[in-house]
């Protein structure tokens, strides 16, 4: 860990208080966890260019394509962040992960789903939270 982390903790706290993005704040937090954990990150709140869908982070894992969905919450929760992913989100989901997989040529055998659920400081990381397709 660099040793400079604590500050930029620091910094992160101070920003989204003044600024109020908890969604933005959860994202940083899942890319710093992803970085940490030996990901490649390639893409951040990758829309495709008709529209139609938003993949919060894009990352490898070796030879496995991760499109990864954050679900952040303020510590006083009453529900799990990850409880807000319905299927029809799901659904809008791999349609846009289908649509990246063409744009870059990549094996859609070998792409999977993450979901990273951050409730106030906690963050969970679900592998294969869901298959690719249905």
């Amino acid at each position: 860990m660099s040793p400079l982390a604590p500050l930029y903790r620091l910094a992160d706290r101070i920003r989204y208080r003044i600024h109020g993005n908890l969604g933005k704040h959860g994202e940083d937090l899942a890319h710093r966890h992803l970085r940490r954990a030996g990901y490649t990150i390639v893409a951040r709140n990758w829309r495709p260019p008709g529209g139609g869908g938003e993949i919060d982070l894009v990352a490898w894992k070796g030879e496995t394509l991760v499109f990864v969905e954050v679900k952040t919450r303020a510590a006083d929760a009453l529900n799990a962040p990850e409880r807000a992913i319905t299927p029809d989100k799901i659904e809008f989901l791999r349609r846009t992960a289908r649509n990246y997989i063409r744009r870059s040529d990549a094996d859609p055998d070998k792409a999977r789903f993450d979901v990273i659920s951050i409730t106030g400081d906690a963050l969970e990381h679900f592998e294969e939270a869901f298959p690719f397709a249905p």
